[in-house]
């Protein structure tokens, strides 16, 4: 047991690293994201023009909405996870992890939290920097019992967002190229997972569908926890049990990719 453990200790360790080297990459991404703050702000302070709320809540609760999303997709989200996957597979990198007691999910999700780690440090520096500017916009709830809501919102959101990319990576032993399948994904998860506005601004019914989808519990549920748009502790609760079901059935998905996947792998390079 401790020496599997150490195994993906070593290959954190390793991610860590390796994105420590290029820490100003996730600076400078992070940076670029406090202009799309900007023009979030500017639409909904347009949208809010004449109005005290908007779905019952006001605009520095709106705000704090964005602020807590832009945070968390450093944390929790896969950015090129997916490209790295189907490159290794197509390049034959792959082919040592056939070889090795070495179990490529664990290895690729063990770099991942490393990268995550950085890149939402990293990201914490201009909203910390920002903070006193955005101050008289922030509105967060003072209920303690949201943070221990969060967190496993949180991990288990990274390993929806996780699995979901290296499900697409592994398409790549069935297609040349999956950037099209990537660029669809994308733009479902950024309308679906609440990114460009709350979907409790949905009508009641389709915001009620969407909590059966997974795109709801990468970014959505997390923030709505935190920000106070989820107000309910037995909707949460049961929310819960959603959340949970799709990192299983995402996992067993995964894991019949791989193995079908590899019946078609031609063992070249690597």
């Amino acid at each position: 047991m401790l020496a599997t453990l150490n195994k993906y200790r070593h290959a954190f360790l390793l991610g860590l690293q390796s994105n420590l080297v290029y820490r100003w990459n996730f600076v400078i991404r992070a940076t670029f994201s406090l202009f799309h703050l900007l023009v979030v702000f500017i639409l909904w302070g347009a949208a809010f023009q004449g109005k005290t709320e908007i779905g019952g809540f006001d605009l520095a609760q709106t705000m704090t909405y964005f602020i807590t999303l832009l945070v968390l997709q450093f944390f929790i989200s896969a950015f090129n996870e997916d490209y790295q996957i189907s490159e290794e597979i197509r390049n034959g990198l792959i082919n040592q992890f056939l070889l090795k007691p070495i179990n490529y999910y664990l290895y690729r999700f063990s770099i991942f939290l490393a990268a995550r780690m950085v890149s939402g440090g990293l990201a914490l520096l201009p909203v910390l920097i920002a903070l006193p500017l955005l101050g008289d916009l922030l509105s967060f709830p003072a209920e303690t019992w949201r943070i221990l809501y969060a967190i496993p919102a949180v991990l288990m959101s990274a390993m929806i967002q996780f699995t979901i990319a290296y499900c697409f990576g592994l398409l790549a032993f069935w297609f040349l190229e999956i950037q099209s399948f990537i660029i669809l994904s994308f733009a479902i998860e950024t309308l679906l997972a609440g990114q460009v506005f709350p979907l409790d601004l949905l009508p009641k019914r389709l915001f009620e569908i969407s909590q059966y989808l997974p795109y709801y519990y990468q970014m959505y549920f997390p923030a709505s926890i935190i920000t106070g748009r989820a107000t309910d502790q037995a909707e949460i609760l049961r929310n819960f049990g959603i959340q949970a079901f799709w990192v299983l059935a995402l996992l067993l998905i995964a894991q019949a990719l791989w193995h079908r996947g590899l019946r078609r792998h031609t063992a070249v390079g690597g």
